[in-house]
């Protein structure tokens, strides 16, 4: 049961309630929704900017990914605070090149949830309308799960590849200085099942830099063997990843992937070093399927191809096989039904203040 709310403080369900680990609280999602919006607001952003961003990050509450969450929109507000000739008013996302089946965005170091938002739109309604499209956006910072903006393709039917760049803060497989960013590569595949598309989303180092901010924020260890210091020394402590080093995710596959996406935020228009937190890239192709083969067929070879994985025969002490996003799916249902999800009780206080 939800206790009553206060005016300081937004309804959540006590912390002593089942299911909440300690240092947790149950939320409500329409609570943490508005708490988000209000303190985005606070801000300086718009009522329509904080419900887009609000939006994104509840999401990413839904399906278990709570770096990714209500924690970040502590990072965007902490950033601007820092950094006041960031602030969100009067900031265009501007289209520089627009043809098509091709557009180009400059943000303006707008935050990138609002910029991808606007990119991927572009390339939904422009592959809707020609069969394929690239859009690229630059000037952004903070992109967020890139699943997010894949799904919104996916449930128009669209097959896209995504990818976005950003401030050197990964090195190298094998190196000791950042080179590159945690540089995220997502693929999405529509299914006949609108709600159910197959997303690959993947940070290309081994821990996102939006889990260093949390572990920062509530005094907690780095997985071992994810980040380095400026000695080039493994560490777990989140404040020595400023002076050093995230490790990059799949040794020197992992790292060239990483290297590639930082080529292809070039391409969108980002500059080499990208700054901190300034001038990000993000690249997005969109395509209809059915201008290569009948959507009928390729929906029902989807679903079979989904259907043949799932049935795998698996190794001793393996859980079940499942395709990509599958998770992220059932997570974010059941979470909906319930109506709520757990957060840590120092995120919820410092976005009340």
């Amino acid at each position: 049961m939800t206790t009553t709310a206060t005016q300081d403080s937004p309804s959540v369900i006590p912390n002593g309630a089942p299911d909440a680990p300690d240092g947790r609280t149950k939320i409500s999602i329409t609570d943490a929704t508005d708490l988000c919006e209000e303190a985005l607001h606070r801000a300086g952003y718009t009522s329509e900017q904080s419900a887009t961003i609000t939006d994104h990050l509840i999401d990413a509450e839904l399906r278990g990914h709570p770096f990714a969450g209500m924690a970040r929109a502590l990072s965007i507000i902490d950033y601007l605070k820092s950094n006041p000739e960031m602030k969100p008013q009067g900031r265009e996302i501007e289209v520089t090149r627009d043809g098509p089946a091709f557009a180009h965005v400059d943000g303006h170091d707008s935050v990138g949830y609002l910029v991808a938002h606007r990119a991927t739109q572009m390339a939904i309604d422009k592959a809707k309308t020609t069969g394929v499209s690239v859009v690229g956006a630059s000037g952004l910072w903070y992109t967020g799960n890139l699943a997010y903006f894949s799904e919104m393709a996916c449930r128009e039917g669209l097959v896209t590849f995504i990818s976005s760049n950003g401030t050197p803060i990964v090195a190298p497989h094998g190196g000791a200085e950042p080179k590159f960013c945690t540089n995220p590569f997502c693929i999405g595949f529509p299914t006949s099942d609108r709600d159910s598309p197959v997303i690959w989303d993947i940070g290309t180092s081994n821990i996102m830099y939006a889990q260093v901010k949390l572990a920062e924020r509530l005094g907690t260890s780095l997985p071992p063997g994810s980040a380095v210091d400026k000695e080039g020394n493994l560490t777990t402590d989140p404040l020595q990843v400023a002076q050093g080093a995230l490790t990059a995710w799949g040794g020197h596959k992992g790292s060239g992937l990483a290297m590639m996406v930082q080529l292809l935020g070039i391409a969108a228009g980002s500059t080499e070093p990208t700054p901190f937190l300034s001038g990000f890239g993000l690249l997005i192709v969109a395509f209809d399927p059915s201008v290569l083969q009948p959507l009928d067929r390729v929906q029902q070879d989807a679903d079979r191809f989904c259907e043949n994985i799932r049935a795998t025969k698996m190794l001793h002490g393996h859980e079940p096989a499942r395709m990509p996003f599958e998770r992220s799916v059932q997570a974010r249902q059941e979470a909906k039904e319930r109506g709520w999800f757990t957060v840590p009780e120092e995120v919820v206080r410092q976005l009340q203040l």
